[in-house]
């Protein structure tokens, strides 16, 4: 086993170097802590060199993105929900497939003209729908009657949209009603989904 030999003392850094070497090791890393780590990660520049070097503008994503996660964990309970999140995002093409329109209609009417669609249902039947009117405003009345009864879901004047969903009441025919008393052509766009078989349309 070979005994290394030791340094002469004249060989050994003084203590006035090695104090030396310490500032400087300190003052570069403080130089790099300010113009390279600061601007980088927390979007601090008080130097203006991370903004020269593009990397204030990358401290000003994560501090965006660290902002919306806070956001969304507040909002959502935490990064379990963000995991279920994910997981949702994955599997939406496929709800979304399942959850497709089941009837698309477009008609347009003139002003003062009338039409109609409806449906028979049972009770306890549901059907979702969403509409949108172009051009104008329209007035709709959604409702049922059958068995001797009748029943008004909604109604509206002047209106450009709406959506919802509806429980049929009692077996008969449930639907809309709508005029256009604007004073020009006013096309309308109805989506629907639900139990129903066969639809009646006048327009």
């Amino acid at each position: 086993m070979y005994n290394s030999e030791k340094p002469a003392p004249e060989e050994l850094p003084s203590t006035a170097q090695l104090i030396r070497s310490t500032i400087i090791a300190l003052v570069a890393a403080i130089v790099i802590l300010v113009t390279i780590v600061l601007p980088a990660e927390y979007a601090i520049d008080p130097t203006g060199a991370g903004r020269a070097l593009g990397l204030t503008s990358m401290g000003e994503i994560k501090n965006q993105l660290a902002r919306e996660a806070a956001e969304d964990e507040k909002r959502h309970g935490g990064p379990q929900s963000n995991a279920i999140d994910w997981l949702f995002s994955i599997l939406a093409p496929s709800a979304h497939a399942q959850d497709a329109w089941k009837d698309e209609f477009t008609f347009t009417l003139a002003p003062g003209k009338p039409a109609e669609i409806k449906f028979p249902l049972k009770k306890g039947d549901s059907v979702e729908f969403a509409w949108s009117a172009e051009g104008g405003r329209i007035n709709f009345d959604l409702h049922a009657h059958g068995q001797g009864k009748s029943h008004t879901y909604e109604k509206g004047r002047g209106k450009t949209s709406g959506q919802g969903k509806f429980t049929a009441p009692f077996v008969g025919e449930h639907g809309w009603f709508w005029r256009n008393r604007d004073k020009q052509d006013v096309t309308v766009t109805l989506r629907i989904r639900g139990d129903y078989d066969k639809i009646t349309k006048t327009f």
